[in-house]
């Protein structure tokens, strides 16, 4: 099954996820990412022109930035296909992807392939690729792919992830009667609703330490950046995760120097700090520091700088 996460300002799956955050003035954040897992044929390509949400109050466009992906590319990634769109809060029933071109190559017994595609001069075809047959998308530059939601989904500012299955396999078909036509039936179902969850992090300068300076600059405890990466096993064949890095700010005024890690998917991480060049350090508790994430939950992991030094160059 191919699996959809929309995340609000985190992850996403055709395999789709929503997540939203709260932005003032009844709207919210959305960020749509998209994923997928491998099919049954050597390539799906689809273009996507807009992406928007159904609710009570009508059509909510969240993207009319025309995107082509290969479905079956993104097994191991995810794509941004929305960035931070405004959404005003209320109660949504559908999520729907305008498909304004696609394709897909099938292989054949003797090991070649046939491209069938929403039109001969589909932009999204391969250089030099013939296509032997039509593939129809029934309303889908219209209307769009409808993707259900199981109940409506309330966009108040919380956070959240929806998760929904995309089956590929299912979802391509040859009609009877209809000669080389292929047919896209998508067969999405919306899921479970999780919870994303947030760490909030503090650095406070411990009694008698002293800061260095570098190359003629004082240093503070915003010369120092927070880290998180996530220790969840890579799937075969995917780069580890890169570690996400926060500035450090104290916007209050006390002291302690604040980070905010935000829409995070429930799942193990380890939480450090990155220095300057050249810096050496040491907290208590000592760092890295191992977290789970769990659904729906903020954290706030409290850290006192014990020492700090120049490197001997």
């Amino acid at each position: 099954m191919k699996r959809l996460q929309l995340l609000t300002l985190g992850l996403f799956a055709l395999a789709f996820g929503l997540v939203t955050t709260g932005c003032g003035n009844g709207q919210s954040s959305v960020t749509i990412k998209l994923t997928d897992a491998p099919g049954d044929f050597k390539a799906a390509v689809v273009t996507i022109s807009q992406v928007y949400l159904q609710g009570q109050g009508g059509r909510v466009v969240l993207s009319d930035e025309a995107t082509t992906t290969n479905l079956l590319t993104l097994a191991n990634d995810t794509q941004d296909i929305v960035k931070d769109a405004i959404v005003p809060e209320g109660k949504y029933s559908e999520l729907r992807f305008v498909i304004s071109g696609a394709y897909i190559e099938v292989e054949q017994a003797d090991g070649s392939s046939r491209f069938y595609a929403t039109s001969n001069d589909y932009a999204g075809l391969p250089e030099g690729a013939t296509v032997s047959g039509i593939l129809q998308t029934p309303s889908f530059s219209s209307s769009g792919v409808k993707v259900k939601f199981d109940g409506d989904v309330e966009v108040a500012g919380e956070q959240k992830v929806i998760l929904v299955d995309f089956d590929v396999s299912q979802s391509f078909g040859k009609e009877r009667g209809q000669g080389d036509k292929w047919v896209m039936k998508p067969v999405i179902k919306g899921a479970d609703i999780v919870f994303s969850g947030s760490v909030d992090v503090t650095l406070a300068q411990g009694e008698g330490v002293t800061l260095p300076t570098v190359d003629g600059t004082a240093l503070t405890l915003g010369s120092f950046r927070a880290t998180l990466r996530s220790t969840e096993p890579a799937a075969d064949g995917a780069a580890e995760p890169a570690a996400e890095e926060i500035a450090l700010t104290d916007l209050n005024g006390d002291g302690v120097f604040e980070a905010s890690f935000k829409f995070l998917v429930p799942g193990n991480y380890e939480l450090s700090f990155a220095a300057p060049e050249g810096v050496s350090f040491t907290t208590n508790p000592g760092v890295p520091a191992a977290i789970t994430i769990g659904s729906g939950t903020i954290q706030t992991q409290a850290f006192v700088l014990t020492s700090a030094s120049v490197s001997a160059r």
